[in-house]
């Protein structure tokens, strides 16, 4: 396909899927979405993103079940919680991501509310010195990881210092940054512009891209999450990864609703 096709395709289908009544009913997003305080949107928001591989309904079950174990809300539990309030996360699991593994989790973004002023100050303060996506990564990997742990809860945490395309990392980025008509996305922080954003790349945007020819890396890495959003930006370098619905939903949607998966 020539490139104006291609970019014609990408218009087409993200007019098609970036519907907020068509993409939030099956989307982790729906679990954000629950709350209006912006930190309680931004700490169920992270865990969403952060379970979001697998059955999407599987997924959003299990984010569910973790907002009840939280009480539906997230922000305070995360200010106020003592240490004997995370044992009832103890038996919580999805997939490989255990009790101890969430503990994790929770621990790690209680410190950063409560000594670092929240997940959207760590983030900016990484753009505004660095200027660039990837740097930004590697100093959240730095901070999320500054508690002592057992190393099998790394392997939850994405590490583009060893080429992990940080997808759900990227994705919440994706939500708490760019805004549009749709209104699927919240558009929360401000000082990072969507300009700037990666395109969280996974098996579906993957192979969807590969088709079309905008990328050509066989690994789904970090090296490829590079590759495939410059090609993006060339298309809309003001807001290159509102084609992640169209990518996203080219290869997802076209399965059945059991099949869909992250």
């Amino acid at each position: 396909m020539e490139k104006e096709e291609i970019k014609e395709l990408l218009e087409d289908k993200y007019r098609e899927y970036c519907r907020s009544d068509f993409f939030v009913i099956t989307d982790p997003i729906q679990i954000p979405k629950l709350f209006e305080q912006k930190e309680d949107i931004e700490i169920s928001g992270f865990l969403a993103a952060s379970l979001a591989w697998g059955q999407r309904p599987t997924i959003i079950r299990k984010c569910k079940e973790l907002m009840r174990l939280m009480d539906y809300a997230p922000y305070d539990f995360i200010l106020n919680a003592q240490e004997t309030d995370f044992e009832r996360f103890t038996n919580f699991k999805h997939r490989t991501f255990n009790g101890y593994d969430c503990c994790y989790f929770l621990q790690a973004l209680a410190h950063i509310y409560r000594t670092k002023g929240g997940l959207e100050k760590i983030f900016t303060q990484a753009y505004q010195q660095h200027q660039d996506m990837f740097q930004v990564l590697r100093c959240w990997y730095n901070e999320f990881t500054a508690l002592p742990a057992e190393k099998r809860v790394l392997r939850h945490i994405a590490n583009v210092e060893k080429g992990s395309a940080a997808k759900r990392v990227n994705m919440f980025l994706r939500w708490m940054v760019r805004r549009d008509a749709s209104g699927i996305d919240f558009g929360l922080w401000k000082s990072i512009p969507p300009a700037a954003l990666l395109i969280p790349l996974d098996l579906h945007t993957g192979n969807v891209s590969r088709n079309l020819g905008l990328l050509h890396r066989k690994q789904n890495d970090a090296q490829a999450v590079a590759e495939l959003t410059e090609r993006l930006r060339e298309f809309d370098p003001v807001d290159p990864i509102r084609y992640d619905f169209a990518l996203f939903g080219l290869g997802a949607f076209a399965k059945s609703k059991e099949e869909k998966e992250y």
